[in-house]
């Protein structure tokens, strides 16, 4: 197809449907020339995009639907349906797509935790080296335990924090190097205080006091290292898609993932501002800690699967994160 030529034919529509858009008020005519404009022109822009993507034209045309849409449908609040589609489709999609990458971080910062924690344990020298023996006798007897102070306060002080963490292993996924980081921190602090509290014969007070609010709060950070992670590797190796079209859908997906996480470390924060420092049986608190983790991973396998399967990415639906140019491949 001639561009030049096809332009030149329909481009006195194109402005036409531009100047309707721009309109404060329309009569009957007016309103009626509008619809029919922007069924015609969306016909064209589905021309242009499988016979000849010209990115420009298709920038274009986009634009100007995207203006004449607005004017047709009028501007909106967000619906509840939208909130909705978001948690029930979008959100579950996004972290089902990357549930290998999840399951594999995981298992790894598990194993340097260990390797770590005994290490500790091991070695006095290791452990000195995380403080002096009298701030060790100190914590492991008294400061461990009441850190997790309950109240709201502290619950929204640490999911501020975990928040925080997990956005930035997600943002800085595109360096490669910060995720990682941000997961061999985590594993080997964890790892080591385990390790020390055990040498001090505490290590099930350290288990009881971590699992409760720990299992959802580490899956959701390595989750997040695991998107970090994902974003990069998109970037290695984009697939049929052109290297910034990969890198902008998935960036998008991923930025759905890390509001998410945010929501799911609200929760874990909960858990620990109000179940891990309370007075119920230890038993009782972990086994709230193991319904927690397990419904995080219900959504995601259920709902996530479900949400995929019918075509779903956590990407922006197409008129919302703009016109792509048709790739081969």
């Amino acid at each position: 197809m001639d561009i030049d030529a096809f332009t030149a034919v329909h481009a006195a529509e194109w402005d036409r449907l531009k100047e309707l858009s721009s309109r404060r008020r329309l009569d009957g005519a007016e309103s009626d020339e509008l619809v029919r404009l922007y069924q015609s022109v969306a016909t064209h822009l589905s021309t242009v995009r499988s016979a000849a993507p010209d990115p420009a034209l298709v920038t274009r045309l986009s634009d100007v639907l995207n203006r004449a849409r607005t004017r047709i449908a009028g501007t909106h609040e967000p619906a509840w349906r939208e909130v909705v589609r978001f948690a029930m489709v979008s959100l579950p999609a996004a972290f089902y797509r990357i549930r290998w990458w999840s399951h594999a971080v995981t298992a790894a910062c598990l194993l340097v935790a260990i390797v770590a924690g005994i290490h500790v344990a091991g070695d006095t020298d290791a452990m000195n080296s995380l403080m002096p023996p009298a701030a060790q006798e100190e914590y492991v007897n008294e400061a461990f335990a009441s850190y997790y102070e309950p109240g709201i306060g502290f619950a929204a002080v640490v999911g501020t924090n975990n928040a925080w963490i997990a956005a930035q292993a997600v943002g800085g996924g595109i360096t490669g190097i910060f995720p990682l980081i941000v997961l061999w921190q985590n594993a080997v602090q964890i790892g080591a205080y385990g390790g020390m509290m055990a040498a001090h014969g505490e290590l099930e007070l350290f288990l009881t006091l971590i699992a409760p609010h720990g299992l959802l709060e580490l899956t959701c950070i390595f989750v997040a290292g695991a998107a970090g992670l994902r974003i990069f590797w998109t970037l290695i190796d984009p697939g049929p898609r052109k290297r910034s079209v990969a890198m902008a859908a998935e960036g998008r997906a991923l930025i759905t993932t890390a509001i998410g996480l945010a929501a799911a470390l609200s929760v874990s924060a909960l858990v620990e501002g109000f179940v891990t420092g309370s007075e119920m049986y230890w038993w009782l608190k972990i086994v709230i800690g193991a319904i927690v983790l397990a419904g995080f991973w219900a959504y995601v396998y259920v709902l996530g699967r479900r949400a995929v399967r019918a075509g779903a990415t956590g990407d922006l639906a197409e008129h919302e994160a703009g016109a792509t140019v048709v790739t081969a491949g």
